[in-house]
């Protein structure tokens, strides 16, 4: 891609359009910047960036953009049938992701982790093996830092370990990992993407572009995501949690790889079905890399988790307070109660992602949650949901805080106040990191 003379419109200043902006202004392109969002951090990173030499549009100037710049880069926050892109593709022009910028330029080995759950955990244990043996890796995309911030700081003998989300696979298409994962495919984000065939579809682009002499580690154990291995040439690497004969599975309590023992579940340090799962598939992205399993089961075995999944803030007054705020759908709460050992008052709510909540309310009845308290734009649909299935122990509250501490009166000395919405962050924060964060706060007193 030629940069001077080309003019770029860099959609949504996040985290990736940041990165985006700086990277194409460092290689002298005419940069455009436009958010419809009005903060005091938007507005400052503009202002800094124009200082650099890149312009901002006006809302009212944006049809003179789509035909003044020739790429937009779009970002995940940004659909791709928003009228902007559309107004780029009407005019034949390209609409490209940071993700895809940065894979452009990428010279590492990668390593790319999609699924509905897991994907954070996944990716943070690959690199946490890749580290632990002495490799040079960053864990970026949709953690951490952009890949576009780190696709020319890595070289040939580095490994970037990078998560992607069905957000960002809609603007991309140039990556060619040498070892794709895929955790699992369960319902989320129809909101965004329509139906369940637009989100199965998204997913299995990660596999498009492999070649016979690359890996694609595939749950087994998930119907959709073991259908895609009749649609890759990469030789496939599977995981279960049943026994096999080859990949990676766990069996009476213990996890095995092509056939040897490499440790017990419960020298694991976290704790769930969902945890050995995300282990599982960390573990055959190493055995795809050839790295020395023993050396990575330890790692594996070692690990702590990542933050705001499952995890414990505090102790106070005989209660536990556990954060799972990256639990964004169905799904995530479902397995986040059911690894719960002692009797549970969750809180549900946040913004609506489009899909239903009654399995939610079903699956609740039978694990350790004895009330939920719901909250946000979206708890009457989960009231109706949880009065449909039976379930009938639940508060109602507008906004988050006030939920917060409703679920801690509504606990008992001995019980677990969890925090896994099953719903996106975004009626009252930034992202789920911002949630979890304030929910620490809260139950803290700090």
């Amino acid at each position: 891609m030629y940069f001077r003379g080309q003019k770029f419109l860099v959609a949504g200043m996040s985290r990736s359009g940041e990165g985006a902006a700086k990277f194409l202004l460092r290689r002298g392109a005419e940069v455009y910047l436009y958010d419809d969002v009005e903060s005091e951090r938007i507005a400052a990173l503009t202002a800094s960036l124009e200082k650099e030499g890149a312009r901002r549009v006006p809302h009212d100037g944006l049809e003179c953009a789509a035909d003044e710049c020739d790429v937009l880069v779009l970002s995940p926050g940004i659909p791709i049938d928003n009228p902007l892109p559309l107004a780029f593709g009407r005019r034949g022009k390209a609409v490209i992701g940071e993700e895809e910028l940065g894979a452009l330029f990428l010279r590492a080995t990668a390593v790319a982790v999609t699924g509905t759950n897991g994907k954070t955990t996944t990716v943070t244990m690959t690199d946490c093996i890749l580290r632990d043996q002495g490799k040079n890796s960053v864990a970026c995309g949709n953690i951490g830092e952009p890949l576009v911030n780190e696709a020319e700081k890595l070289g040939f003998d580095d490994f970037a370990v990078i998560e992607v989300s069905s957000f960002q696979l809609e603007t991309l298409s140039s990556l060619r990992p040498h070892v794709a994962v895929i955790t699992n495919v369960t319902e989320d984000h129809l909101n965004r993407h329509y139906n369940m065939e637009n989100y199965i579809f998204l997913k299995s682009k990660l596999l498009r572009n492999l070649r016979g002499s690359e890996y694609a580690v595939l749950n087994h154990d998930d119907a959709t995501v073991r259908s895609f291995a009749e649609k890759t040439r990469a030789s496939v690497i599977w995981f279960s949690m049943q026994p096999r004969t080859d990949g990676v599975w766990c069996e009476n309590g213990a996890v095995y790889c092509d056939g040897r023992r490499l440790f017990s579940v419960s020298d694991m340090k976290t704790e769930g079905a969902h945890n050995v799962y995300d282990a599982l598939a960390a573990l055959g992205a190493a055995s795809a890399l050839g790295l020395d399993m023993e050396a990575a089961a330890r790692s594996v075995c070692s690990f702590r988790g990542v933050r705001h999944r499952i995890e414990t803030v505090c102790e106070r007054d005989g209660k536990t307070y556990i954060d799972d705020s990256k639990g964004t759908n169905v799904d995530a709460a479902v397995k986040a109660a059911e690894s719960m050992r002692r009797d549970t008052v969750i809180l549900l709510g946040g913004r609506d992602k489009g899909y239903e909540y009654y399995p939610l309310f079903k699956k609740l009845k039978d694990s350790r949650v004895v009330h939920a308290v719901l909250y946000g734009e979206n708890r009457y649909r989960l009231l109706s949901a949880a009065q449909e299935a039976g379930f009938g122990s639940f508060s109602l509250c507008t906004d988050f805080e006030t939920a917060v501490r409703v679920a801690d009166r509504a606990a008992r000395p001995g019980q677990n106040v969890l925090l896994s919405p099953a719903s996106s962050s975004f009626d009252e924060f930034s992202g789920y990191e911002e949630r979890g964060d304030a929910f620490a706060r809260i139950v803290s007193g700090s």
